[in-house]
């Protein structure tokens, strides 16, 4: 090899490099945020589903509080996902990358007032515990007011981060940064997902259902770029400058 074209390859490896680090970090924000949300949902779901749910909370409110600390752990996870995402995708789509980025930011902010909600059961049971039998009427009523709003703000959120996720997997899908079959898995996952989390604020209980396609996409695009990372060949086409012209790189096997 000449040295011209061995200065252009060591120079494309060194922008590469950082992408597939890149790559590799926003796979296991993925499974992270999946687990932290998941696990922290899970707890939170366990007292809040029971029937009179409200007078079990000061026994168990341990359990509320750390499902509700996982929760909202996963603020940092998806901001950084979303950080970490922005400078792969802006050479690709500059306009996808900044609404991708707000879509997470906005879906975070909801995930997190509903969180705040539904740590507010804590102090108001223990002012209606303070407050005995007067509260009988009125503080199981609030209670339940709370685990609603933190659900509207639930579906909300996962509303908007669907929207942002659709698009993104448009984008993964147009530029071959992930396979197509993937990227295409996202797209209708996170249609569906949508479709769900609506119909759910509309009062029709399916969510839970459809959002099965648009985790298994993201449990499948946190591994596939932990072990594979981006297309090499699709990076460099986005790339701006000489090296993306003069120095392509062939799609990893």
């Amino acid at each position: 090899m000449t040295t011209a074209g061995q200065a252009r390859v060591s120079m494309t490896e060194r922008i590469l490099g950082p992408r597939t680090t890149y790559a590799r970090l926003i796979g296991a924000l993925f499974l992270i945020g999946f687990l932290t949300y998941g696990i922290g949902l899970t707890l939170v779901t366990s007292v809040i589903s029971v029937p009179d749910f409200f007078a079990t909370i000061p026994a168990v409110q341990s359990t509320l509080v750390i499902g509700a600390v996982l929760m909202l752990l996963n603020t940092a996870v998806d901001i950084g996902k979303g950080a970490l995402f922005f400078p792969i995708l802006e050479n690709h789509g500059k306009r996808t990358a900044l609404v991708y980025l707000a879509a997470i930011v906005a879906q975070v902010v909801l995930l997190d007032i509903g969180v705040l909600f539904l740590l507010m059961l804590v102090p108001l049971a223990q002012i209606a515990a303070d407050a005995g039998a007067a509260s009988a009427t009125w503080a199981p009523g609030l209670g339940s007011l709370l685990t609603e709003a933190n659900t509207i703000a639930y579906n909300v959120g996962q509303a908007t981060l669907a929207f942002g996720g659709f698009f993104l997997c448009i984008l993964l899908f147009r530029t071959r940064l992930i396979p197509q079959a993937l990227a295409g898995l996202g797209v209708v996952g996170y249609l569906v997902h949508a479709t769900g989390s609506i119909a759910e604020l509309l009062g029709f209980p399916v969510s839970l259902y459809l959002l099965i396609p648009g985790a298994i996409f993201e449990v499948g695009i946190a591994f596939w770029l932990i072990v594979k990372g981006f297309q090499p060949a699709a990076i460099a086409k986005g790339l701006r400058g000489p090296i993306a012209d003069t120095a392509p790189i062939p799609v990893a096997g």
